[in-house]
Formats: structure tokens, C-alpha cells, sequence
């Protein structure tokens, strides 16, 4: 069962805007809306969640849905605090349940994580970061195997008026399919080298051959003309 079908306890977990999930009432002005949207990103784990993180979360709720990737929104500890539904869809249930206040990692383990964490290299370059063809795997219930894919990542800094880092948006582009017909074509071509290789020799030792086996037939018509000038004398 993937993320996509969700029980009701679970769609409180799915921000608003994506039309399941808990529901705001209307207030006024910007205060109002990081006031409102505290209410609906509090969770234990996430309930210290940065002002200037809160605000950014009310302004790119305006336009979150043009982005049909899928992403999420991290704090500073790398700890999730709002996320798509294409992400949540990408995910086990078991997986997709209590998202936000998970780390990142622990849901989608890139290759990167441990040592070139891409939100990190945002944070540390103050700019967007894109990292292509990186390899992730999202960890499988018990008992089954985790699911690969390959992703093209880019990582964007948010910071507060100070321009200290207080979290970062990662979008993830699916390439897995892209990367599997790749790899095929790239095992086609390989193959196909391989053959023209194969085939090079053989015309090669084939030439060598006649050419061995022309030596040999000219050598024989001087032997055989030699003898015959020496049946007539």
C-alpha cells in the first residue's frame, strides 16, 4: 500500500491546499496567515518551527501547486515540516505515516546523504544547488526490499531577514525510468561494440589468412614453373 491511499488520521498529516487534510479558518493579513498555518504545521517534533520558515511556508502556498515534482521542506535539522502529495505518494504507507518531524533521511536515503547532504551544500553556498543522476532508495516495510529510483535534486536556501538559514525547499525530479532506458541503451551500444570488435578479428584473421595462403600459392608456381624448366632443359 503506498502513500497515495490514506486513511483519515493519516490525511491530517497532508498540508492544506492539497485538498485532504486539516482545515484552517480564514484570517487576515500576513500575521494571521503564519498564525494559521503554525496551527496546521504543529506537531511534536516540529512544533519550534523557525518564524521566517513559517512565512515562507504561507507565501509558497500560493504557488506550490505549479510544481508537479515532488518536494519537501526541511528545517535547519533537516527535520520535514511540509511536503506534496507527489511526495507522499512516492512513499509506503507505513513510511508515509507521521511524516512530518521525520528526517529526511530516514524517508528517502540518497547516496548523498551521509557525506554531500544536498541541503547542507545549499545552506553552505547560500544559492540553489542541482545535483543529476543521484541514487536513492525509499526504505520498504518489513520484510521487503526498498525501493530504488534515481532522482535529479535541486536544493534551495530559505533564510530569515538576517540571511541565516532556517530550513530548505528539495524538489526531486523522477528520472527512474529515463535512467533505466539509459542504462539499457547504454548496454545495447556495448554489446553492439563488443560484436564489431568480435567481428573486426575475425575479418582480420581471415585476412591474414588468405594473405598467409597467397604466399604459400605464389611460392608454389615458382617451385612448379622452377621444375618444369627443369624437365625441358
Amino acid at each position: 500500500m503506498r502513500g497515495d491511499d490514506m486513511s483519515a488520521q493519516e490525511a491530517s498529516d497532508v498540508p492544506t491546499g492539497t485538498g485532504r487534510g486539516r482545515q484552517v479558518p480564514p484570517s487576515g493579513g500576513r500575521d494571521g496567515d503564519a498564525a494559521a498555518l503554525a496551527v496546521m504545521l504543529y506537531h511534536p517534533a516540529v512544533d519550534q518551527v523557525a518564524p521566517a520558515l513559517l512565512q515562507f511556508l504561507a507565501e509558497f502556498k500560493r504557488v506550490a501547486n505549479a510544481i508537479v515534482d515532488s518536494y519537501f521542506v526541511v528545517d535547519t535539522e533537516r527535520r520535514i515540516v511540509d511536503f506534496n502529495r507527489a511526495f507522499h505518494a512516492l512513499l509506503p504507507r507505513q513510511v508515509a505515516r507521521g511524516l512530518k518531524g521525520k528526517h529526511c533521511f530516514e524517508v528517502l536515503e540518497h547516496n548523498i546523504c551521509q557525506t554531500e547532504c544536498i541541503a547542507q551544500q545549499c545552506w553552505a553556498a547560500q544559492r540553489h544547488v542541482r545535483l543529476d543522476e543521484i541514487s536513492s532508495q525509499i526504505p520498504g516495510p518489513a520484510g521487503e526490499e526498498a525501493q530504488r529510483f534515481r532522482f535529479i535534486l535541486s536544493a534551495v536556501p530559505i533564510t530569515d531577514e538576517a540571511g541565516n538559514p532556517v530550513g530548505a525547499l528539495e524538489i526531486q525530479r523522477n528520472v527512474t525510468d529515463e535512467a533505466v532506458v539509459q542504462v539499457k541503451y547504454q548496454e545495447m551500444l556495448e554489446t553492439e561494440a563488443r560484436e564489431r570488435e568480435r567481428l573486426a578479428n575475425q575479418v582480420r584473421a581471415r585476412t591474414k589468412e588468405l594473405l598467409e595462403t597467397n604466399q604459400l600459392l605464389l611460392k608454389t608456381q615458382k617451385e612448379l614453373l622452377a621444375y618444369k624448366k627443369g624437365l625441358t632443359v
